[in-house]
């Protein structure tokens, strides 16, 4: 049953997330990769549909009103002086039916350096049946996690800016109930984001017009966040560097195309694996913790863990490379009215395995633009991810009051 399937994996992951990652690291001497895990993995979800459909990249694609998930620092060069979107994912609907993430954005041009946003990210994991040890019902609970931010985005010059946003993370996946003696609760953090974007015009073949951009952007610098009220077990956030470049050419008045590359590394941790002894069960220090047979201790505070997070994987230089994954996108305009999209992600075999193709379209018209999008995946017809849609409306107000689109 799916709510039985959601239900486990919610306690698995946040309260039993340290033991099970213990033993399932537990190898003497395998020297397997390990998937890094994090809380709320839902910030990490691409919610709007142009960026869907270039492969969920977007840190150094042109500024529109759902650059904040991307790189906030692009909210500096948009052109409108006002806009907003709302976007819809239906989320794993090759799993269940009522997983989606609801993502609402919104900007403002204080004068042609300065932009605000703001943006609410909902996410909802569908209805969950709580049962007991014996399989009798104890309720029904909608779990939901959202998070609420705000940016504010200053140009440093004419062709770089820089942002800084701040986050409350909430996450409520079982009402409260009891598991092995401890009671939980509802999981909340603050983060941080700081972004670079940078872009210029520049002379391309022919003579055409043409720009160049690259962004960095470090998202959720935040405190863990625990499940539980004795606060024992804390889990890190998705602390994530995002970093890339954009070229856009104009082949004429009509037409446009812009090709762009991230590239992804999570900001905390690798798992280590731990000793064994000769009958295969694990080994202990004296303090009772899971002795360390390669990789370095993940029980580290947050600024710590993202230094140590560049070289401490088990299977060393190859292991930390394996940790990046990327995304490769193009978008062609026709007369700033049809987009057509697609790209490609890439994350290694051993490092959660996601790999899809993506397509999309777009269409502007006046004030108004929609956005769609739909993920194909590449290594296997049973995926998870397959058939998902991405679905974004736009809004851009102030008549291009800051120059030309």
């Amino acid at each position: 049953m799916k709510t039985r399937f959601l239900l486990l994996s919610a306690l698995v992951l946040f309260f039993l997330s340290s033991n099970a990652q213990s033993y399932n690291n537990l190898g003497g001497q395998n020297s397997g990769e390990s998937v890094i895990t994090t809380a709320v993995p839902f910030l990490m979800i691409g919610p709007d549909g142009r960026a869907g459909g270039m492969g969920d990249g977007g840190v150094a694609t042109s500024p529109d009103a759902n650059s904040m998930h991307w790189n906030s620092a692009k909210y500096a060069f948009i052109k409108d002086q006002n806009g907003f979107s709302i976007s819809y994912t239906p989320w794993l609907r090759n799993l269940v039916n009522d997983i989606n993430l609801a993502y609402v954005s919104f900007y403002h041009r204080l004068d042609d350096k300065q932009t605000v946003a703001a943006s609410l990210r909902y996410f909802s994991l569908g209805e969950i049946q709580f049962t007991d040890n014996q399989g009798y019902p104890l309720g029904t609970y909608k779990p939901n996690e959202f998070a609420i931010s705000g940016s504010y985005a200053r140009k440093l010059s004419d062709y770089l800016a820089l942002s800084v946003d701040g986050r409350f993370i909430y996450s409520n996946l079982t009402a409260g109930i009891a598991t092995g003696g401890v009671e939980s609760t509802a999981g909340t953090s603050v983060a941080v984001d700081i972004g670079l974007y940078w872009q210029k015009d520049v002379n391309w073949l022919r003579n055409n017009n043409a720009q160049f951009a690259w962004g960095v952007f470090i998202s959720n610098i935040g405190s863990k966040i625990s499940y539980s009220k004795s606060n024992i077990q804390k889990d890190f956030i998705p602390t994530n560097l995002r970093f890339g470049s954009r070229l856009t050419v104009e082949m004429d008045r009509y037409n446009k195309i812009s090709f762009d590359i991230d590239i992804n590394k999570l900001l905390v941790p690798t798992p280590p694996i731990y000793a064994r002894d000769s009958l295969g069960n694990p080994v202990l220090n004296p303090d009772g913790t899971y002795k360390i047979f390669k990789g370095m201790n993940p029980n580290v505070g947050v600024v710590k863990g993202m230094v140590q997070s560049w070289y401490d994987a088990p299977g060393g230089f190859k292991e930390e490379l394996d940790e990046f994954n990327f995304s490769i996108g193009a978008e062609y305009w026709y007369n700033n009215l049809l987009a057509i999209r697609a790209g490609y992600f890439y994350e290694n075999k051993n490092k959660g395995d996601r790999q899809y193709v993506t397509l999309g379209v777009g269409l502007r018209y006046n004030v108004f633009g929609l956005d769609f999008s739909y993920l194909i995946p590449t290594v296997s017809q049973q995926n998870p991810l397959e058939k998902t849609l991405r679905f974004s409306l736009l809004f851009n107000f102030g008549n291009n009051k800051y120059g030309r689109r």
